[in-house]
């Protein structure tokens, strides 16, 4: 063994130029394994100091996420509160010195007394300032329902002392309150949410839910730690979750548990598919190299050298390659995870505060991934040097062989077959997610079958070209595209691959969101709609709204997340589902979301209607029940009313308002929707609305643009992390393409020297190789595009039913002109770089 990767060591050394290309290959992919790996680890290990906690030993909350068998937990969508009862069983807890129930209420500053940038701002009971611990800086704690004291940071940015009257809004209502008192935490770290504190009881009224409270704060006697009274709370209370240490953070902000289980949803998700990607690009890129290498092993063969032992050397060789720059390429995967944390933060799926973990596992993880990647796409490309007899062998040195194999051809064409059954027919015979998910995933079957029959095809195209009027650059490119197809292939199949799945990424949001946006503009009626830019709209303003002469109709509009449970393909699987409240009453005056089955009319009680598409993916009818878990953890098993299908913009499930509303974090509306009566005057009707929500100062009135585009930016987030995700897969099989362009053009200096030598002049070798370059380039962008349709076809039916999905021009162009460069720059510039020796040097540079 020591042995031959010592030849494998000599082979690298004497042929650097031929390796670059997959050294490349490997360090970009481990790099971006890495930036998964360093996800997967903050995910289960990262977060955020606390603050309003960090004087608690322990801190005891509800679980806020629902654990799944075979899947990563799922997060709620909302706080899931404790009974308030549960305060006096912890409190009599050995070793608890005290327990103290907390409960978060959102409050707005209305515009003129907020500074701009200010953190969110949340109400307080005064007991629960012990857990920070807050002490009084100025004036006295608040003992009325009036009274209030301010964290000193928020009073100076609000520019408050004591004396000083508040006018803030509290659960979307106006509310005075006088400032008596200014506290002060001992950190002067800034906070990620300010507080104003209230007496107990006045914050548990204005919460709404007197009877829970959001995390309970134990203080710790004294010689006891904080492990040992988490242990005994866990005895007593098995059903409580708590805290210690940094995870304290995870009961105060929500957010940080949701980053958490995004990380790891997110990088599961995408480091399966860039191992898949590594691979793909890798035995492609050594392929290439072993191609190039044909005569060398062709010579080893005919001495007698046995298969066994031509695939020690490439393992040899692959394992060498692949240590060595998988363990330089975790460096700048580090960096990368940053870099993407930061995008993520940009697009608000994760805090701009959140800490990475920076451990050696995800390092090693992705190294240990590249070294088996590779040495499987050794394997792959090995496998036809390594069994081909002596005597072929010699042959193929010189020319490749006219035909692929059978077996080649065959699996190929099964994989074009498979691709478009599972592109048109799976979303027709599986409706729902795993519809959709069976098309989107045929791009990658279809990529595959394309460097099957890549030689085939190129061939094709070759003769095509031959029998055009050429000039001599482009008759000597269409006889080598004939003749060198399997070369061709080899260097052009990333630039297919690239085309393929830049289209299928990039047109599948394309086409998500115009869907989307179509059924918004479509699906509202409304013609006003009352919405607040501070936090939500207060229930109370439905009755206001209804109240104002003219208005024939009122439907407020609550938004969270469900969970279901259900079987798809035999296996249990928990999805999350966006969701909205709504009133059935003349919900159809203001909301149209294309009723397919039922009647939205009974949308009242236990009850639900579901979007085709997510009826499809639970696997249930009109009559039937199925398992919801609302935004808070409650357990609801409503019956089905009925099927509509405008999901993607309005939401997938749709429940009762009340019942929404009572299992939210703040109880608030997104929104109110509004219908004039026919015959009124709608200026009219606009200007008393204005008047009727004048006393609330956070809600405006606006038309039905505005909750059209309130429901679009919803769907933003998720459509911005996609296309960043994608963006990062394009890089990646972007340097392939150049890698594999640039090496092919390179190795082909000998060639360049003979056509010199025989008469050619610089003029016409780089006129046959921009002839060549326009072959590759169109055949890419011919076969990409139409590898990428059937998928775009398939998830268009899926989503909207239409076979026809939404391709924009420009982004088309883009992906075009993008593989167009691309192309263009990896062939001429080796080119020229290529033919600088004089043609007697090149030709006697051995291979």
């Amino acid at each position: 063994m020591t042995d031959m990767l010592s030849l494998a060591w000599q082979t690298i050394r004497g042929r650097r130029a031929g390796f670059v290309a997959a050294f490349v290959a490997v360090f970009c992919g481990a790099a971006l394994l890495t930036a998964c790996g360093v996800f997967i680890d903050s995910g289960l290990r990262a977060g955020v100091p606390p603050e309003r906690y960090a004087g608690a030993a322990v801190v005891v909350g509800a679980n806020q996420s629902l654990p799944t068998p075979q899947e990563a937990a799922q997060p709620y969508a909302e706080r899931v509160p404790l009974p308030a009862t549960d305060v006096a069983r912890i409190a009599k807890v050995p070793g608890v010195k005290a327990a103290i129930g907390d409960t978060s209420v959102p409050i707005a500053v209305p515009t003129g007394e907020s500074a701009k940038g200010l953190p969110p701002i949340f109400g307080h009971g005064w007991s629960s300032a012990t857990l920070a611990p807050l002490t009084l800086t100025a004036g006295h704690a608040p003992q009325n329902p009036d009274e209030i004291v301010l964290e000193a940071a928020l009073a100076n940015e609000i520019g408050a002392h004591p004396g000083t009257t508040l006018k803030l809004v509290v659960g979307g209502l106006p509310l005075s309150a006088n400032v008596v008192g200014l506290a002060a935490a001992p950190s002067d770290t800034p906070a990620r949410q300010d507080a104003v504190y209230f007496p107990d009881q006045q914050a548990a009224a204005l919460s709404g839910r007197a009877a829970q409270v959001d995390a309970i704060g134990v203080l710790a006697a004294p010689g006891v730690t904080a492990d040992e009274l988490a242990g005994r709370i866990h005895a007593a209370l098995p059903n409580l979750k708590t805290y210690t240490g940094n995870d304290r953070a995870d009961a105060e902000f929500l957010d940080v548990g949701q980053a958490r289980s995004f990380l790891l949803e997110i990088s599961g998700a995408f480091g399966g598919t860039m191992v898949m990607i590594v691979l793909f690009v890798v035995a492609a890129t050594l392929g290439l190299g072993i191609q190039q290498r044909r005569r060398e092993f062709a010579l080893l063969r005919a001495i007698a050298a046995t298969p066994r032992q031509v695939h020690r050397l490439v393992g040899a060789e692959t394992y060498l390659l692949s240590t060595v720059a998988a363990v330089l390429g975790t460096l700048p995967g580090y960096g990368l995870s940053f870099l993407l944390r930061n995008a993520f933060a940009t697009i608000g799926v994760v805090p701009a505060d959140f800490d990475l973990v920076l451990d050696p596992v995800p390092a090693l993880a992705a190294i240990v991934a590249c070294v088996l990647t590779g040495r499987l796409a050794g394997l792959i490309a090995a496998r036809r040097v390594a069994r081909i007899s002596p005597v072929d062998a010699l042959g193929e040195a010189a020319v490749e062989p006219a035909k692929l194999g059978r077996i080649r051809v065959g699996i190929g064409w099964l994989l074009v077959v498979l691709a478009l059954g599972a592109s048109v027919v799976v979303p027709l015979l599986v409706p729902g997610e795993a519809g959709i998910s069976g098309a989107a995933g045929a791009a990658l079957l279809l990529v595959i079958a394309v460097a099957l029959l890549g030689p085939r095809l190129l061939a094709m195209v070759g003769g095509l070209a031959g029998r055009l009027r050429l000039t001599t650059g482009g008759f000597l490119a269409a006889a080598n595209t004939q003749a060198n197809a399997r070369r061709l292939s080899a260097a052009g199949t990333p630039l297919i691959l690239g085309v393929t799945l830049a289209a299928v990424q990039v047109f599948t949001v394309t086409t998500m969101g115009a869907a989307a946006q179509h059924q918004a503009e479509t699906g509202v009626v409304a013609d006003y709609v009352l919405t607040s830019p501070l936090g939500g709209v207060a229930p109370q303003l439905t009755g206001v709204a209804t109240g104002v002469p003219g208005v024939a109709a009122v439907t407020p509009v609550a938004r969270t997340q469900v969970l279901a449970t259900f079987h798809q393909l035999g296996n249990p699987t928990t999805e999350s589902f966006t969701t909205q409240g709504v009133t059935a009453d003349r919900l159809d005056s203001v909301l149209n979301l294309d009723v397919r089955q039922g009647n939205l009319a009974a949308l009242t009680g236990n009850t639900v209607a579901l979007s085709q598409t997510t009826a499809a993916t639970i696997g249930v009818k009109v009559g039937g029940t199925l398992a919801l878990h609302l935004g808070d953890g409650t357990v609801v098993t409503p019956r089905v009313i009925a099927i509509y299908g405008n999901g993607l913009g309005f939401g997938d499930v749709t429940l009762p308002n009340d019942v929404v509303i009572a299992h939210t974090t703040t109880r608030l509306d997104a929104a109110v929707l509004v219908r004039v009566r026919a015959g009124a005057d709608p200026a009219a009707v606009g200007a008393a609305l204005r008047a009727a929500v004048r006393a609330y100062p956070t809600v405006t009135v606006a038309d039905r643009t505005a909750f059209v585009s309130a429901q679009n930016a919803a769907g933003n987030g998720q459509s911005l992390v996609n296309l960043l995700l994608d963006g990062v897969f394009l890089g990646y099989i972007a340097i392939a393409v150049a890698n594999t362009l640039v090496m092919a053009t390179a190795a082909r200096g000998r060639e360049f020297a003979l056509l010199r030598l025989v008469g050619a002049g610089r003029r016409q070798v780089r006129a046959m190789m921009r002839a060549e370059a326009r072959i590759l380039i169109v055949t890419a962008v011919v076969v990409g595009s139409a590898a990428a349709l059937p998928p775009l076809v398939g998830v268009s039916l899926g989503l909207t039913g239409s076979p026809l999905p939404s391709v924009p021009l420009w982004p088309y162009l883009g992906i075009v002109a993008g593989a167009a460069l691309l192309g263009w720059a990896s062939i001429t510039i080796p080119t020229r770089v290529a033919m600088r020796p004089r043609p007697v040097l090149a030709i006697s540079i051995r291979e």
